[in-house]
C-alpha cells in the first residue's frame, strides 16, 4: 500500500457511530446521507471534508452500534484513513470489510493538530508529521488483512481472489 498523505480532521474519545452518522439518516441514498457525516458534533464536516483526508481520533473510535454505513459514510466523503488511539471492534473490522485504512497509533494524538497535513504508511505502520518532523510507530494490518484493504474490501478481494485462480 502506497504512502497517503492528507488534511487532518481530528475528533475526540467516544466518537460512536450515531454520532458519526445518526440512525434518523440511515434510509437516505449515500448521495444524502453522506451530507449528515459528523453533524451531531462537527455541522460543517461533510461540506469542508476533501477527498483524500485523514480522521485522527481519541480512544474507542466507532463505538456504539454495528453499522458498516459509519465507515461508508467516510469513504464516500473521501476519507483516504482513519488513525485512532482506538478503535471500537466492530467498526475496525468494518472498516477493513470496506476497504478503510485503520490504524491504532497513541503517541500521535497529542502532536498532531486539526489542519495539520499527515502522512501514513499503513504497510509499515509509520506516521509522519511533516510540520514537525515527527516520525510515529502506529499498528500495522497483518498482511491477510492489508490484501483485503488494498483491494478495496472484502467483497472486491472475494472477486478478485476468484479471478486469480
Amino acid at each position: 500500500m502506497t504512502i497517503m498523505r492528507g488534511k487532518v480532521w481530528k475528533f475526540p474519545d467516544g466518537i460512536d457511530t450515531d454520532l458519526i452518522i445518526p440512525a434518523c439518516h440511515l434510509v437516505r441514498p449515500m448521495e444524502e446521507m453522506k451530507t449528515f457525516a459528523m453533524a451531531p458534533i462537527r455541522p460543517r464536516f461533510a461540506r469542508e471534508v476533501e477527498e483524500g483526508d485523514i480522521l485522527v481520533a481519541g480512544n474507542n473510535f466507532g463505538c456504539g452500534s454495528s453499522r458498516e454505513q459509519a465507515v461508508a459514510v467516510l469513504k464516500a466523503l473521501g476519507i483516504r484513513a482513519v488513525v485512532a488511539i482506538g478503535f471500537a471492534r466492530i467498526f475496525f473490522r468494518n472498516a477493513v470489510n470496506l476497504g478503510l485504512p485503520v490504524m491504532e497509533c497513541r503517541d500521535i494524538y497529542p502532536h498532531v493538530q486539526e489542519g495539520d497535513i499527515l502522512e501514513i504508511d499503513p504497510g509499515e505502520g509509520r506516521l509522519y508529521l511533516p510540520a514537525s518532523s515527527r516520525t510515529f510507530t502506529g499498528s500495522r494490518l497483518p498482511d491477510f488483512l492489508m490484501e483485503i484493504v488494498r483491494d478495496g474490501g472484502l467483497i472486491p478481494h472475494l472477486h478478485i481472489s476468484v479471478k486469480r485462480k
